[in-house]
Formats: C-alpha cells, structure tokens, sequence
C-alpha cells in the first residue's frame, strides 16, 4: 500500500522542481527526500523520479501518481473535516499566512474573536503577495490572507480551492498634516498634485502598478515617484512632510500620526482581500471558526475606515 506521508512528499517535489527545494520546503536533508522517494518508487514497483548528476525529475508514472495523490489527499483531508465536523470545540493549530498590511490589519480582530476558544490555536505568518494560494494548495497553511489587484482570483466550483472575498479596499490620498490638500473643504484635484513629490512603493509591486494608473489620469508629464520598499515606510515619510503618496486604505489600519487622508474622486484603482481555503477543509471546525472570524474581522475593520470607503463583500 503507499503511503500517505510519501504522496505527500512526492506532490511536494512536484511542485518545488527539485529534491533540494523540496528538503528546504519540508525541513528535511535532502538525503532523506531521496531516501523516501527511493521508498515510494519500490512500493509504486516503477520508476518515479528520473536523476541525473544535476537535476531529478518526475517520470510520466510520477506524474500520474502525482495526480492520483492529489485528489487522494484532499479526500483524506475531507474525512477528517467531516469527521471532526462533530468535535464539540474547535481545537487544533490553524495555519495562516498573510500579505503583511493584511496581517497587521487583522491579526487584533482575529485574536480577540478566537481566544475564547481555548483548545485552538493561531499561527499567522506574514508572506509576499503571490505565494498564499500556492501555500494553501501545498497543504503548508489552512488560510491565506490575499489582496487581489487586478480581478484575477475567482471562485470556481471546480476548483480544490474555495474563495471568500471580505474587502474592497481602494487607494486613498495621504498628505501631511499642514499640505494644503489637507483641508476638508478642497477638492482632490490630481492635476494640482502633479508637480509634489510622490512616494509609491517599487516598480512592479501591485501597489505601484495601481498608483500608476491613478496618476497616468493628472495630464501632462507623468509624476516619476520616488520609491521605498513597504506601505510602512511610505506612511512616515509622509507624516514627517517629505512628500505625499497614494496607499490602499487598508494600510492605514494600523493607525499612523502626522497624516491627512483624502478620498479620491471617481472610482480610484483598488484591490480585493480575500480568505482562500481548501475545499477539502472548510468544514473542519477549527478553520470553519477562523473563516468566520476573517468575516467579523472585516466588519470591523470597514466600520472603523468606514470615512475611507472601505466596502465589505
């Protein structure tokens, strides 16, 4: 019989490409890798992996049985969520990771909803945009915390993976205290802006692809922002006057002194927040309980940005 452990290896290999990869994704030696590979090839009775001196790949037999381990391990993970389903309390460690103004955002909601359950409990790490739903398919978290810019990321019913949006969350003006667009009474007007000194986040970061379609609307030269890693960074330079930036609201979450934030007219560019979980788990109650905190969590936080038209979905 094969074992479970090694499909989940295998589907692991198959999608870090290499055995090394794979030992540094899982916290094993790569000789080990090899050494359960080798295991699961004699139980198979094929060859699995092709090796050379340099580089291993999966056979078309590793491939195959990589497609059967697959659906394999989601219908064991669907057993156990149906079995413990019945559990009285939910309890377990729940795997979460986060795009980092996501985790900052709705790691205190998230806290004070789940603490009354005392046999649970919470890991969130903090991830680049991009990587949650590969980490949620890999099995390595329950939960990602996603920011979808550009309407990519749908629910399908098809799909291993179940989509719940929480937030839309549109970039905002921020100025200084004493920036003359910090009067309520005046207009935004992008035009009038197009001389400051603009700060945005590196070229091909999601954030600065969106700030570039907002500021491409000004008219004349397009503002040539300076860059600095991280929304953080950004908010304080502009609470210490050095210029002004666009930023999802959502990065205001946290609180930040010495800024002014403004709506922008129209629709400005802006992002969906969105919980992604495995079909397979969603009824498991330690995750079904997070989902629902993620939900309450959102609540919040539109109620507490509630002036920056932060809209829950």
């Amino acid at each position: 019989m094969l074992d479970l452990r090694r499909l989940a290896l295998i589907c692991e290999f198959a999608r870090r490409g290499s055995i090394a990869a794979t030992a540094m994704s899982l916290g094993y030696s790569p000789s080990a890798v090899s050494q359960q590979l080798a295991a699961l090839e004699r139980q198979a009775g094929t060859a699995l992996i092709d090796r050379t001196a340099r580089s291993a790949e999966l056979t078309d037999a590793g491939r195959r049985l990589v497609e059967h381990a697959e659906r394999i391990l989601s219908m064991v993970e669907a057993a156990e969520s149906d079995l413990s389903a019945h559990a009285a309390t939910p309890s377990g460690r729940v795997m979460i990771t986060a795009f980092p103004t996501g985790a900052v955002a709705f790691a205190p909601a998230l806290a004070a909803s789940l603490r009354r359950h005392t046999a649970l409990t919470l890991r969130m790490r903090q991830a680049r945009s991009g990587r949650g739903m590969r980490e949620v398919e890999s099995g390595e978290v329950d939960i990602a915390l996603v920011d979808d810019w550009y309407g990519r990321i749908h629910e399908r019913s098809a799909d291993p993976l179940r989509v719940f949006p929480l937030l839309h969350d549109p970039l905002v003006l921020v100025v200084p205290r004493k920036h003359p667009m910090a009067d309520p009474a005046r207009p935004v007007d992008l035009a009038a802006l197009r001389d400051e000194p603009w700060m945005a986040t590196p070229e091909g970061e999601p954030s600065r692809i969106a700030v570039d379609r907002l500021l491409a609307d000004v008219g004349g030269a397009l503002p040539v922002p300076w860059e600095f890693e991280g929304l953080g960074a950004i908010l304080g330079l502009v609470a210490k006057g050095i210029g002004i930036a666009a930023v999802p609201a959502l990065a205001l979450a946290a609180g930040v002194r010495g800024v002014v934030v403004r709506e922008f007219p129209g629709e400005p560019p802006g992002r969906e927040i969105l919980a992604i979980a495995r079909a397979s788990s969603v009824h498991r109650p330690s995750v079904s309980v997070t989902l629902r905190a993620m939900h309450v969590a959102s609540r919040l936080l539109a109620a507490d940005l509630a002036p920056l038209s932060l809209a829950t979905r």
